[in-house]
């Protein structure tokens, strides 16, 4: 009777192998949303169809640290928790929602200027939710055109808008 091979590790044992790994690499929680995120798509894209689970868990990470610092540096943001309490924007009610409503109307009027499938990429992507792979698979386009027409958007939208960054 011929011995089996030793049975193939599952996916959740080389999630475990590499989230450790990227703790000792780059303590930071961009590594493991990264890192949560590649887990998500490899279960929601069927993982039984992903041949090495392990190579898909290490690449698609890395690349999402690398889109996690380029979003950074395109746009950068700083969490409210981190802020010093005389920095917290401050507006009173009336005044805020005249600012909130005035800066709708401009961030419509930026994204009009641009192409109708740069468009169509930020809303799908920041209003609707979609990742970067589901947004090439509907509109027939590569993940890295994707991510160029988010990036043209997201530099546009932060020009026109820097006034309200202040």
């Amino acid at each position: 009777m011929p011995r089996s091979s030793a049975p193939k590790k599952t996916w959740l044992a080389h999630y475990i192998e590499l989230v450790a790994a990227w703790r000792r690499k780059a303590p930071h929680e961009d590594s493991e949303d990264a890192m949560q995120d590649a887990a998500l798509r490899l279960l929601e894209n069927a993982a039984a169809t992903v041949d090495n689970p392990r190579a898909y868990l290490k690449r698609s990470t890395a690349n999402g640290v690398i889109d996690r610092y380029r979003r950074q540096a395109i746009l950068p943001t700083t969490p409210l928790h981190e802020l010093d309490e005389h920095e917290h924007p401050q507006a009173p009610e009336l005044e805020s929602e005249l600012v909130s409503r005035q800066m709708l109307a401009d961030l419509k009027s930026a994204l009009n200027e641009l192409p109708l499938v740069c468009q169509q990429v930020y809303v799908r992507h920041r209003i609707e939710g979609w990742t970067h792979a589901e947004i090439a698979s509907a509109m027939g386009i590569s993940r890295s055109v994707v991510e160029k027409h988010m990036s043209r958007t997201l530099r546009h939208l932060n020009k026109k808008l820097q006034k309200y960054a202040s």
